[in-house]
This record gives structure tokens, C-alpha cells and sequence, in this order.
């Protein structure tokens, strides 16, 4: 019985002791995790930054890449009788620029390294590595920065920022100094682009100098690469594109009809993206944004919106054939244009009895009157015919947001019946007051992307699908949607036929190619700021089309001046990958309106390390 008490107690001393042994073994020998937070002040975590994502043409040929870039860093305790004048010399920026980054490192940590100089590439960090051991107290960070090899679609590609605080109150998942994507493919597909961070941590004594990789990258996280995009767009034609609009102001726009994928997408004028990236990028961006004349930072595809001109008469002619209130036979003569009472809508055709046709080849004003005229005559009143007549246009995507992957964009405008009743006052307004929209005029606008589409939607004979840029993410092949017209397939043979003219006997046949069967429409839009507009939509070829192109150039006057020779080039090139007008090129390429708009030309280049 007194062994028995004795015992016990014993027992429950041993058994206790081995669990702590165990216990203490697991924390010192098994289990590191205590020994990391044991060292969890001897040690800094590095962010990594992820490689963005890359962006290819159609062709596989590179239009985004990275590079790698590096950021100088100054720990405030470790600067010893530093020389500001000379310090700021070895970096090449001003004293004050200096002076303020110091301040800021200071306020933020004595101990801890600030940014001083963002964006060095690797060209300048050469030259500010070889003095790097004079300057105690400043470190180098490596990280990625955009890189455009082909400099080509600024405005397409768009452009990558860092967060700042205006951006982080947007996106509170970003931190300051992250690349985040603000316009164009950049900006809509981010999500897609931006990869994930990984973490590095890094050992550091008691003055927070690394002294290396923290237990062998034992708790190191890698970074996960952006995805892949690969675009519609073909750089080829997009820089013979940005090459013909040189000195001009304006926009091209190309779609495949059968996909809907974008070809080539140009605002004009344009810039190198690469000036947006790297150490000067914001003082060419105020540049480029303060820009009021010449505005290259605005996507005139997408945003600007013009009266389509006579390119809008292939719109009425097939609304006109579907509502029954022409055939291809109808006929009207032209003397001097349109006439009804006091109102006179001039003409240029040359007067002359007419089929559908014709009108068409020869751009009669008279006979698109007449046709918007009898089009809403079809219903009771005004108010029904020009609701019908709207249905009909807005199925070929005008007036409506066509679902772009852009961020950016504007809907146009077709007015409504309603519209016309507020204005003059309910029912009291019959067709000839609206007769402007016969030839593309009055309250209608429209962008160049909607041209484009609207064309792609001709060639299609009756169907558009959903254009697009990014036709692939990490190879695997998006779908987009098809969209039908109002407008029954018969009664599209006859528009064609009177478009294909417009090259051989028309508006455009000093564009005309003889090897290939192209169909245009040319068109002067009425500008009250200035010269008209001159404007071209066109596809080739006739039968089984591969591309339809909308080109507008502001104050070029008539549209077989500038727009229809710079469409027809653009088609050739993409069907035969040649030229076999190279005068015609070279007018093209050294033509300029910069006197038309009475701007000086900016001689300094924009500064670019790329």
C-alpha cells in the first residue's frame, strides 16, 4: 500500500516529463514554424512582381512583352555624409527631385528602404551600377516594366500604369506601386493580364542589410505569369494603316465579316505606347493629354462620332427594298437634287433617270430622298414609317453599343420618332422634314467601329457578328455572338451590284484595282467646324468577303480623295500582301491636312527608353 503511494505520484512525474521532451523536440527539431516566428524580425518579405501577361497579333508577331526594369531604393539610416549634388548627379535627376524622395523615405522609415527613382532601364541602371559602391545606403530592386516591340496600336493596345491612391480607394486588392492596366486591350482584359504577385523573404541583420535568401526559400511563393492574349489584329496592315495617315486626323477600322475579328484598328494621329512607360512616362503623358488639337490619347474609332454620309444610302436603299417601297427597277430622275416646296436638297450626280443601281454608283441625293421619303409613306403616319425605318437600322448595330472588348466606347445616334415629336411638336412633322437622313445627315451619328461592322454586315448579306480584338486567351479560342438583320438576303444582290459600280463606273473608280472585285461607297460628311469629311466603307472580295474597312479622315474634302484610295490600299494589301499602286502609296503616305488644320507640327519627339 506505501509503495503503491509512492508510485503513483512517480508515474504521473515521468510521463510528464517525456510529453514535455517530445513536445520540446517537435518545436526545436521537427517543427520549423516556431523558428520562423522566432525570426520573424530578422527577416523582410520581397514582393514579386508577376510577369504580365504577352500579346500577340493574329500572326504570333509580339505587340506586349516585358522588360525588366529596376528601382533605385535609399534606406535613410545608412546614408553617411552623402553628397545631394553629386547623389542626384549619379541618377540624373534634379536636386529637388532628389531632395523630395529623401523627405518621403524619411517620414515613412529610417530602418526600412524607400523608392527614390522609378523605371531605370537597363541601358541607364549600366552606367548607375558602376558607382553603386560610392553610395552606401542605396540598393537596387529589379521589377517588370511594359515593353511595345513593335510600337505599333496605341490606342488598341492601350497603356499600364502603377496603383496609386486614386487607383487603390478603386481597387482596394491592388497595393501601392502595383502595374495595373488603364485603357484599351490593357485595361478590359487586367483580370486576365496581371498574373499573381509571388513573395521572396529576404534575411537582414539589425540594420535591415539582406544578408540573403531566408531559410533557403523554404517559405518563398513564386509568381504567377499573366495569361496570353492573342488578337484579330494584323500589324502588317496596322502599320500601313498608321503609315497613310500620317499627317491626318481620323480613323481605319477593318473586320473580317465572317468572325468579326478587328484587322485593324487606327485613331489618328497616333504615338509610340512605349512613351508611356519608364521614367518619363508622366511627362509624356501630360503631353499627350493636354493636347486639345490633335488629341492621340482619343480613340476616335470608338469615340468620335460623325454623320456617315453618303455610305448611309446602301442602309436605305435596303431598308427601301424590304418595306416594298422600291425595286431594283425603280427609276426617278434628278434635276438639281430633291425638291418639295421650299426645301432643296442639292445634288451632284449630274442628273440624269436612274435605277437603284445607278444611284448607288453615281451618289444620286435625289433618289435617296425620294426612297427615305416613300419608305416612311409606307404606314400611316410619319410617326409609324419612321419607327419602322429605325427598327430596320439599328439591326445593323448603329445607335447601339456593339459589345467591343474595348472599356471605352460610344453608342452613336439614331434618332426616334419621339424625338422628332418633342422637337416640332407631336404628329405635327411628316418625312420631309427628316429628309437629312436620306443621305446621312441631320441628327445621325455614327462611329467608325459601327461603320465597319455595319459594312461587314452588308458583305455578310444580312448578318454581323459581335466585333472584337482578343480572339484567344492561353490558346484557348473565344466565341462571339451572331447578329441577323432586319433585311431578308434577296435584297442585299442589287446594293452590291450598285456598291462593285462605284469602282468601275462611280464615285471611287480612279481606286479601282482590275485584279480584284472590290465594292465601296464613298461619301463627303458635312462638317460644321471645318472642310467635310471624306469617307469610305468597302469590302472585298465580292463573293466570299475577308475584309470590310471604314476609313474616315477628318476635313479631307470628298471621299475619293483621301479616304476611299487609303481604304482600297488597305484591302489589296490584306488580299494579295502587295501593293501594285506604289504611287498611289506614296501620295497617300506623304499627303498631309496639317495646313487644313492649321496646326504647327511638334518637332520634340516624345522621350522613350524603349
Amino acid at each position: 500500500m506505501k509503495h503503491s503511494r509512492i508510485a503513483l505520484p512517480l508515474l504521473i512525474l515521468l510521463g510528464s516529463t517525456l510529453v514535455f521532451c517530445l513536445r520540446l523536440f517537435n518545436i526545436q527539431v521537427w517543427d520549423d514554424r516556431y523558428q520562423q516566428d522566432a525570426q520573424h524580425n530578422a527577416h523582410r518579405v520581397v514582393r514579386v512582381d508577376a510577369p504580365r501577361g504577352l500579346i500577340h497579333d493574329r500572326h504570333g508577331l509580339l505587340l506586349a512583352s516585358n522588360q525588366v526594369a529596376y528601382d533605385i531604393m535609399a534606406t535613410p539610416n545608412l546614408l553617411k555624409a552623402m553628397d545631394s549634388a553629386s547623389t542626384a548627379q549619379w541618377l540624373t535627376i534634379p536636386l529637388s527631385q532628389l531632395s523630395k524622395a529623401l523627405g518621403k523615405a524619411i517620414s515613412y522609415s529610417s530602418i526600412k528602404p524607400s523608392t527614390v527613382l522609378r523605371g531605370v532601364t537597363e541601358r541607364q541602371m549600366a552606367q548607375i551600377q558602376e558607382s553603386l559602391h560610392l553610395h552606401p545606403g542605396f540598393s537596387v530592386k529589379k521589377r517588370l516594366l511594359r515593353d511595345y516591340p513593335s510600337k505599333l496600336g496605341a490606342n488598341v493596345i492601350g497603356y499600364v500604369n502603377e496603383v496609386n491612391d486614386y487607383w487603390l480607394q478603386k481597387k482596394p486588392n491592388y497595393r501601392l506601386g502595383d502595374n495595373i492596366g488603364i485603357s484599351g486591350i490593357e485595361g478590359q482584359y487586367e483580370s486576365k493580364l496581371k498574373g499573381l504577385v509571388g513573395n521572396a523573404y529576404i534575411t537582414v541583420d539589425n540594420l535591415n542589410r539582406d544578408k540573403g535568401s531566408f531559410m533557403d526559400g523554404a517559405y518563398d511563393t513564386p509568381a504567377q505569369p499573366g495569361q496570353t492574349l492573342t488578337l484579330g489584329l494584323d500589324a502588317g496592315l496596322q502599320a500601313l494603316a498608321e503609315q497613310m495617315m500620317v499627317g491626318k486626323r481620323g480613323s481605319v477600322v477593318a473586320i473580317d465579316p465572317k468572325s468579326g475579328e478587328i484587322l485593324t484598328m487606327l485613331s489618328a494621329p497616333t504615338f509610340d505606347p512605349n512613351a508611356l512607360v519608364g521614367r518619363h512616362r508622366n511627362a509624356n503623358y501630360n503631353r499627350l493629354a493636354f493636347d486639345s488639337l490633335n488629341k492621340p490619347l482619343y480613340n476616335r474609332a470608338l469615340l468620335a462620332e460623325y454623320p456617315p454620309g453618303s455610305p448611309f444610302k446602301v442602309i436605305n436603299a435596303l431598308i427601301a427594298l424590304q418595306v416594298g417601297a422600291a425595286t431594283p427597277q425603280t427609276t426617278m430622275t434628278c434635276d438639281d437634287g430633291f425638291h418639295h416646296g421650299a426645301l432643296h436638297v442639292a445634288c451632284h450626280c449630274g442628273g440624269g433617270t436612274f435605277n437603284l443601281r445607278e444611284s448607288i454608283s453615281l451618289s444620286c441625293n435625289n433618289y435617296y430622298c425620294q426612297l427615305l421619303k416613300r419608305t416612311i409613306e409606307t404606314q400611316a403616319n410619319a410617326y409609324d414609317g419612321f419607327e419602322v425605318w429605325r427598327h430596320h437600322v439599328e439591326s445593323f448595330g448603329l445607335g447601339n453599343f456593339l459589345g467591343v472588348d474595348f472599356p471605352t466606347g460610344r453608342k452613336g445616334r439614331v434618332p426616334t420618332a419621339a424625338y422628332y415629336d418633342a422637337m416640332h411638336g407631336k404628329r405635327r412633322w411628316k418625312a420631309p422634314t427628316v429628309i437629312s437622313l436620306a443621305i446621312g445627315q441631320g441628327e445621325l451619328v455614327t462611329t467608325p467601329i459601327q461603320l465597319a461592322n455595319m459594312t461587314a454586315a452588308i458583305a455578310n448579306r444580312g448578318y454581323w457578328i459581335t466585333p472584337h480584338m482578343v480572339t484567344a486567351i492561353n490558346d484557348s479560342s473565344l466565341t462571339f455572338e451572331r447578329h441577323e438583320t432586319s433585311i431578308d438576303h434577296k435584297h442585299f444582290k442589287a446594293v452590291i451590284q450598285g456598291m462593285a459600280d462605284v469602282f468601275l463606273t462611280g464615285t471611287a473608280n480612279s481606286s479601282a484595282i482590275d485584279h480584284l472585285s472590290m465594292a465601296g461607297k464613298t461619301g463627303t460628311a458635312e462638317n460644321p467646324h471645318g472642310q467635310d469629311h471624306s469617307i469610305f466603307i468597302g469590302f472585298v472580295p465580292i463573293e466570299n468577303p475577308v475584309i470590310a474597312v471604314a476609313v474616315i479622315v477628318e476635313n479631307g474634302y470628298w471621299g475619293s480623295r483621301w479616304a476611299a484610295p487609303i481604304g482600297s490600299l488597305l484591302m489589296e494589301a490584306y488580299v494579295t500582301d502587295s501593293i501594285s499602286r506604289p504611287r498611289l502609296l506614296e501620295r497617300m503616305t506623304q499627303g498631309s491636312l496639317l495646313e487644313e488644320y492649321q496646326v504647327e507640327t511638334v518637332n520634340t519627339p516624345l522621350t522613350s527608353e524603349f
